[in-house]
C-alpha cells in the first residue's frame, strides 16, 4: 500500500537483517508510516495494524540501516579533478590562494543547485540516507539554502543544511550568513519535512568571539545544532595559541559555546585535554579520514574520542563521496598509524557510519529496531566468500561498493530500487554536472 509516495505499510523480507544483536537469517521488518514497526523472523511480522501491508521479497540481499554522512560539502564536487597547479602544498596558502577565490567565492545559486543534485545521486548510490551539508559560498546568499532544499527534497534524502557563516569576506557578509542559517532553521523546524537547518560557522581564525557567541545564541533560539570546523590541521591550533593563548576547544569552552547541541567536525589536531572537555560537554564529533589525509592535516584520534565517551560519526567532506571508501579509510588508516592491526575494527567503523552518525546529528535511525525511522538499504550477499555472522562487518567495510547497494529507502519511500535510482535520472544529472564544471573551470584563467 502506497501513501503519499511512501510504503504506508510493508513487510520487507530479505535473506538477512543486520540487527544490533548481529546478523539474522530469515528475518525481516514491517514498516508502518515511515518507521520500523516490527523486526523478527518472517513468520512473526504479520500485518500489524494494516492487514493490507505490501510484501516485498528481496532474495540474496541483506537489510541494513542507511549510512549517515555527518559532514558533506555538496558543492565540493566542483574541485574533483582540479589542475596540478592547484595541488595542496601548505593548507593556509591553499585556502587563501586557491580554495576561497577559485571555488567558494564563485558559487552561485545555479552551481548550488546542480552540485546538490549530483551529490544526492552519489549519496543515494552509496547507501547514504541522511547527511549534514555545509555550503561555503559567501556570494551565494541570501537564498542558497532554499535552492539546495528543493533538490534534496526531490531526491528524497534526509538532509540537514547549513551555510558556513564567517567574517573572512566582511563583517556584513558574516551576519548575512548567520541570518541565512537562522531563518532557514526556524522555517524548517516548523515543517514536518525531511530537510532541517543547522547553524554553521567556520573556524576561530575566520570568526570573532562576539560572532561565535551570537551564532550559538541563534542556534539555541532556532532549536538547531551549532556546527564548526575544529582543528582540521595544525593551522587553527597554532593560530589559537598565538592569538588566544589557548587551544581551540578551550577557547570555545571559555566562550560558553560547547554543549550537547554542538557538532564539531574534523577534530584532527586536538589534545587529550581537549578531548576530555568535548566529552564532558557532550559535544558530538564527525571525522573525515580521507580528506584529512588529502590536505595533509593528519589523522584524527578517533579511538581516544570514542574511549572518552564522545559520539563520533563519519563524513565525506565532499571529497571522496563513496561512503564505503570512507569506511575503508577509517578502518585502514588507524591500523597503519598505530602499527596495530586490531585498531579500529570493522564493527566499530560500521557503527560510526550508522548508529553513532545518527546520534551525532540527532535522528532516530542508524539501527534496525522497532520505532526507528525506515531509513534502510539492502546490499547483495553474492560474494566469493560467503557472508556470515563472523565476517559481516569486514565484508561490508572492505568488500562492498555502491554497485552492491540494491535498494535505498528513506522514511519508507524508495530512492533506489533494484539497483536503479528512482527519484533522479543519474545519467542526465551527470551530463549536466559535466557541462557546468567544464564551463566553471574555463571561466577563470587565474584558477587554472
Amino acid at each position: 500500500m502506497i501513501k503519499n509516495g511512501n510504503l504506508a505499510a510493508a513487510i520487507i523480507k530479505p535473506d538477512y537483517v543486520l540487527t544490533p544483536e548481529g546478523l539474522k537469517e530469515g528475518w525481516g521488518v514491517r514498516i508502518e508510516e515511515g518507521r520500523i514497526a516490527c523486526v523478527g523472523p518472517w513468520d512473526s511480522l504479520g500485518g500489524g495494524s494494516n492487514e493490507e501491508a505490501q510484501a516485498v521479497c528481496l532474495p540474496g540481499q541483506m537489510l541494513l540501516p542507511g549510512f549517515v554522512n555527518g559532514h558533506n560539502h555538496m558543492y565540493g564536487v566542483l574541485s574533483h579533478g582540479i589542475t596540478a597547479e592547484a595541488m595542496v602544498t601548505d593548507f593556509s596558502d591553499y585556502l587563501k590562494d586557491f580554495w576561497w577565490p577559485c571555488v567558494e567565492d564563485r558559487v552561485d545559486h545555479d552551481l548550488a543547485r546542480i552540485t546538490a543534485r549530483w551529490a544526492c545521486v552519489e549519496m543515494i548510490d552509496s547507501g547514504v540516507t541522511s547527511f549534514v551539508d555545509i555550503l561555503e559560498g559567501p556570494n551565494s546568499i541570501p537564498g542558497a539554502l532554499e535552492v539546495e532544499k528543493e533538490e534534496v527534497e526531490k531526491a528524497g534524502l534526509r538532509g540537514f543544511l547549513s551555510f558556513e557563516a564567517c567574517e573572512r569576506k566582511s563583517r556584513e557578509n558574516g551576519r548575512l550568513g548567520l541570518k541565512e542559517n537562522f531563518d532557514f532553521a526556524k522555517a524548517c523546524n516548523e515543517e514536518k519535512g525531511l530537510v532541517k537547518g543547522v547553524m554553521s560557522i567556520h573556524t576561530l581564525f575566520t570568526c570573532g568571539e562576539d560572532f561565535i557567541r551570537e551564532a550559538k545564541h541563534m542556534a539555541d533560539e532556532a532549536g538547531c545544532l551549532l556546527h564548526m570546523h575544529m582543528s582540521e590541521s595544525d593551522l587553527e591550533p597554532a593560530w589559537a595559541r598565538e592569538h588566544l593563548g589557548t587551544t581551540p576547544a578551550e577557547a570555545y569552552d571559555g566562550m560558553g559555546c560547547l554543549d550537547g547541541n554542538v557538532l564539531a567536525s574534523q577534530l584532527v589536531q586536538i589534545t587529550d585535554k581537549e578531548i576530555a572537555i568535548l566529552a564532558e560537554k557532550g559535544v558530538k564529533g564527525i571525522s573525515m579520514p580521507l580528506s584529512n589525509c588529502e590536505v595533509g592535516g593528519g589523522i584524527a584520534p578517533i579511538e581516544k574520542m570514542l574511549e572518552a565517551g564522545m559520539t563520533v560519526g563519519l563524513g565525506t567532506d565532499g571529497y571522496v563521496n563513496n561512503f564505503f571508501e570512507v569506511m575503508r579509510g577509517a578502518f585502514l588508516i588507524h591500523k597503519g598509524c598505530h602499527k596495530d592491526p586490531q585498531a579500529m575494527p570493522a564493527g566499530k567503523v560500521y557503527r560510526m557510519a550508522t548508529e553513532l552518525g545518527a546520534k551525532a546529528v540527532g535522528i532516530e535511525a542508524g539501527v534496525i529496531k522497532e520505532g526507528m525511522l525506515a531509513d534502510l538499504i539492502t546490499v547483495d550477499v553474492a560474494r566469493p566468500t560467503p557472508v556470515n555472522e563472523y565476517n559481516v562487518y569486514d565484508q561490508l567495510v572492505l568488500f562492498t561498493n555502491p554497485q552492491n547497494v540494491i535498494n535505498v529507502m528513506v522514511g519508507g519511500a524508495w530512492l533506489k530500487r533494484d539497483g536503479k535510482l528512482v527519484t533522479l535520472d543519474k545519467e542526465a544529472v551527470r551530463r549536466e554536472m559535466e557541462e557546468k564544471t567544464e564551463r566553471f573551470w574555463k571561466g577563470d584563467s587565474e584558477c587554472r
